[in-house]
């Protein structure tokens, strides 16, 4: 955005020509107390009221995009942005509906052209003055921001894992939307799916050595791109009886070395398959031919003995769709013995 000080006014402006009353403040009566029939939800430490179900929802990346389209929210939906995959095949004729309204990371500008009187985003960061506007900004003109539990894990009691921050994210939207019925199944099928995933692990005996994964991500100009502690790996390790070898980097998705990854000596490797962004190191066969080539990498017993998943890399990010890629490393873990 060119003008990130025009947001204000140029945004109140155009949700003023819109008629959208549907807004935050809309659920306040003149107390500033929630009126009659209004929700409540907190969202990463910010209290969210409306008065009814949004109208105009933007969805500010593709994460938000697919819950909300799970949820069947389409109608709901008149925006979307920052599209870094495929669509699935069960979302595609929904998506088609939503009007994208800018095909990376949304401006001010381009969410103000959809006139909302909601926004979600997976992540704080795309509520920016040079992105979409701060929270701040959007409270002020009675536009409710929603960012997901899982970037916000300081704001959640101590132990909760981030499937549980999830399924938090269904249930306030379910609230917010009037779609309570709706996410209740999704949360219960996908607690189900975690519950398969750790059948496993139910099986293994205490105090035995759990075998180590390392989460290969993407391969950047020769570097390896591997899961730290702070990503959904971790807790994907741990519900199938496993341990992310890098769980001592305190990041995401940390650069390491080749020369790292052989250290660590890793039972098990998981590509992530991100060949749909298309960026050189992305695909799964980029991944394979980099480790094959490797002097050092190629030489791995998990390279040698052919332990190595793939699973779709988006799913390695929380979304509607980990439980899937949870599913693939169960079952892969399995299929491969499970042992050292």
């Amino acid at each position: 955005m060119r003008h990130p000080a025009r947001l204000g006014t140029a945004l109140t402006l155009a949700l003023a020509t819109a008629g959208c009353s549907t807004a935050a403040g809309a659920g306040s009566g003149a107390d500033g107390k929630p009126a009659a029939g209004a929700v409540s939800v907190t969202s990463c430490g910010r209290q969210l009221t409306v008065a009814g179900p949004p109208r105009r929802t933007v969805a500010l990346d593709q994460t938000s995009t697919e819950i909300l389209l799970e949820l069947g929210l389409q109608d709901r939906m008149a925006g979307t942005a920052n599209l870094k995959t495929k669509i699935p095949a069960q979302y595609e004729a929904a998506y088609a509906r939503i009007p994208v309204i800018a095909p990376k990371i949304a401006t001010g500008e381009q969410l103000r052209s959809a006139t909302p009187d909601f926004v979600v985003a997976g992540s704080a960061d795309l509520y920016t003055k040079d992105r979409a506007g701060t929270r701040e900004e959007l409270d002020a003109l009675e536009v409710p921001t929603f960012v997901s539990a899982v970037d916000c894990p300081h704001q959640n009691p101590p132990g909760t894992t981030a499937f549980d921050l999830l399924f938090s994210d269904y249930e306030n939207l379910g609230t917010l939307f009037g779609a309570r019925e709706r996410a209740g199944k999704l949360v219960a099928d996908q607690r189900a799916a975690v519950a398969k995933a750790g059948e496993n692990a139910a099986g293994v005996p205490q105090g035995a050595q759990r075998p180590s994964i390392v989460y290969l991500y993407s391969v950047f100009n020769g570097m390896p791109y591997v899961a730290g502690k702070n990503g959904l790996p971790s807790e994907m390790s741990r519900i199938v009886g496993a341990r992310n070898a890098f769980d001592d980097v305190n990041e995401d998705w940390p650069e390491v070395t080749w020369e790292e990854v052989a250290k660590r000596d890793p039972d098990f490797i998981v590509i992530g398959d991100l060949s749909e962004r298309g960026r050189p190191g992305d695909s799964a066969a980029e991944k394979r031919s980099e480790m094959a080539r490797h002097p050092v990498i190629s030489k791995l017993a998990a390279v040698r003995d052919g332990r190595i998943l793939e699973v779709p890399g988006m799913e390695l990010d929380p979304s509607v769709r980990s439980v899937h890629a949870l599913g693939l490393l169960a079952n892969g873990m399995k299929d491969l013995g499970h042992v050292r």
